[in-house]
């Protein structure tokens, strides 16, 4: 595992950094109206408080020593024993308003806790927790609202013996996030999970509407997968109507996901329907132009219009095959905007995403869009899935993220994420990730753990440049263990491989995680 250079003093540093200095008011540093020494290269290496810093807390904890991320040095945080430390800077004279620190943060985990404030700025202190990141810089952001022409800009770490952070290059500006404006889940299985049995409380135990208990808790987005004509007679048309009238009772926004497929569509398979085989390409393509269209125009009839389509799932091979294999992007392109011209001609206004898996492809997701840009694919919003224990580091997701919103000026949103907040299954089926070695490192399967990775990659996607990171969905929040709502449609028997990744605990209540769909 990596771990941050040290200098001789930062060597030294540890022997007395159990010793709290006297609390001093962070009003005590020399003011100035903006943000000095950002990237900590004015004194050079091994110093304890840079200049235009202030320093709070356990004695030599807090240091500066080279390997800087655009510069040569950084300050770091650091000490052998148990130890807390803030470094603060003081800013007054500043003009009432909206502003935003940005940060570029790196972090070995295992912190009680370690994360940037922003407080003393007349409104409440808002903080941004740092992610876990051996070795790739993350940038993070926190918004403010300043009412008293001040505000401290802080750097905490509560840390045990051996945890260390780097931060670097910050930037504190006008203006603000627009925050996440989707936070919701896929909750695709539900229907079937309480056709079957499946129970969902409240947190004191009350059973309930498991839709009523993510929304008092935050949640604000649906997400619904759509298939042509399954085994099992869910996610179909009629079923997902009838979900849609209970989203949008609710009070949440519909993400409709088309399949085009009978059985799960994923960068593995892309089946065709059944109803389809043998189809000439320009018959799939009014296929696909018939179906979109069908069920999005009977969910206006009805009332529950669609806010946003996904056209295809995970379609990093494109879709259909083999006609529509990226093997022949002319012909993906003419299904792409066949099902993209269906959405437009139901509501013009409803946003059609294309989404692809890999969320830390920087390589692949570029290719992807390229070719789709070069052979006049439509689209309003890109769409990653992103899970850490397959698809790259958090620094990955953040480069391919960024990257896609930037490159192709659109917004991103992650269509997918999850974590386990347990090892062990509660069905004899074995779960999909299920022991420590598949983890993604300082994310435990535990509860917390669980919450620290929803948390982080909300940060991230709040973090994506120029406001246009839309916010993110958790995959099947609602997907418990129920006897019978097994992976497979065609097997009754079959289980479920994700129960410990779920956001209802094996007592059916909402896990510490949920709640973060109520942040800012």
């Amino acid at each position: 595992m990596f771990h941050p250079r040290r200098t001789l003093k930062a060597l030294l540093l540890p022997l007395v950094a159990g010793l709290a200095l006297t609390a001093l008011p962070a009003q005590s540093a020399v003011a100035a109206s903006t943000l000095q020494n950002v990237g900590f290269e004015a004194d050079g290496s091994g110093v304890a408080t840079p200049s235009g810093w202030s320093e709070y807390g356990s004695t030599g904890a807090s240091f500066v020593e080279s390997g800087g991320r655009s510069g040569s040095y950084r300050l770091s945080h650091y000490a052998s024993s148990a130890y807390k430390v803030e470094t603060y800077q003081y800013l007054s004279g500043l003009t009432n308003g909206n502003y935003t620190l940005r940060a570029w943060v790196r972090s070995g985990g295992g912190q009680k806790s370690t994360y940037l404030a922003l407080k003393n700025c007349g409104s409440a202190e808002q903080r941004t927790d740092l992610p876990v990141s051996s070795r790739g810089w993350i940038r993070i952001v926190v918004p403010i609202r300043v009412t008293n022409n001040q505000c401290t800009i802080s750097i905490n770490s509560d840390a045990n013996a051996g945890n260390w952070i780097n931060a670097d290059d910050l930037t504190f500006t006008s203006g603000t996030t627009n925050g996440l404006a989707i936070k919701g889940s896929d909750v695709s299985s539900l229907p079937k999970s309480e056709a079957k049995g499946g129970v969902y409380r409240t947190s004191s135990g009350s059973t309930g509407d498991a839709l009523a208990i993510l929304k008092s808790h935050g949640h604000n987005y649906a997400r619904l997968k759509v298939w042509v004509n399954p085994a099992d007679g869910y996610n179909n048309k009629a079923r997902v109507l009838a979900m849609a009238k209970r989203v949008k009772a609710q009070g949440m926004k519909l993400l409709v996901d088309f399949h085009y497929s009978d059985f799960w569509a994923d960068p593995g398979r892309q089946d065709k329907p059944a109803a389809w085989a043998g189809h000439s390409y320009s018959q799939l393509k009014t296929d696909v132009y018939n179906h979109t269209y069908d069920v999005l125009n009977a969910l206006k009839a009805q009332g529950t219009t669609a806010d946003m389509v996904q056209v295809g799932n995970e379609i990093n091979g494109g879709m259909l095959w083999n006609e529509g294999s990226t093997d022949n992007w002319g012909q993906l392109a003419g299904l792409l905007n066949s099902g993209y011209d269906a959405v437009k001609a139901v509501n013009s206004s409803t946003t059609v995403a294309l989404h692809l898996a890999k969320g830390g492809d920087l390589a692949g997701t570029r290719w992807w869009f390229d070719s789709a840009r070069s052979n006049g694919v439509k689209f309003d919003v890109i769409g990653l899935s992103y899970y850490g224990y397959w698809h790259g580091s958090l620094s990955d997701f953040q480069t391919t993220l960024d990257d896609a919103a930037t490159r192709y000026s659109k917004p991103v949103y992650v269509a997918e994420t999850a974590y386990p907040f347990r090892l062990g299954s509660e069905d004899v089926h074995e779960d999909i990730i299920n022991t420590s070695g598949e983890l993604v490192a300082g994310y435990p399967a535990t509860t917390a753990g669980q919450t620290a990775w929803f948390r982080d990659i909300m940060n991230i996607v709040e973090a994506v440049p120029n406001n246009r990171g839309l916010g993110v969905f958790y995959w099947e929040s609602t997907w418990t263990a129920v006897n019978g709502n097994g992976w497979d449609p065609t097997d009754p028997s079959s289980g479920n491989a994700w129960e410990n990744q779920a956001l209802f605990g094996y007592d059916d209540r909402p896990l510490p995680a949920m709640s973060l769909f109520n942040r800012r």
